[in-house]
């Protein structure tokens, strides 16, 4: 899969969910509480991906970059698909 550039950069779309029953809905990280609004109120802070990662060891560099893809598209206005997270 590319980016809409078609620079070969893989989307990692589904490493981002949606679950009612986790932060009443709110687009997460797979398996984690970490929301995408979480993550970019960290790197609106001055954080660094490193400290990021240091700070919740539960995220990983590929859910991040996920959670950093996914906000930027979001600003962008183009249209971004999550899944419902279920069992």
């Amino acid at each position: 899969m590319t980016d809409a550039e078609g620079r070969g950069i893989k989307m990692k779309e589904h490493l981002i969910v949606c679950d009612p029953e986790i932060l009443n809905g709110k687009p997460i990280v797979k398996g984690t509480r970490i929301s995408v609004g979480l993550i970019m109120q960290c790197m609106a802070s001055g954080m660094t991906k490193e400290d990021i990662l240091r700070g919740y060891p539960t995220l990983t560099l590929e859910g991040l970059e996920a959670a950093l893809d996914f906000a930027a598209r979001q600003l962008q206005g183009e249209e971004v698909r999550f899944f419902e997270n279920r069992p």
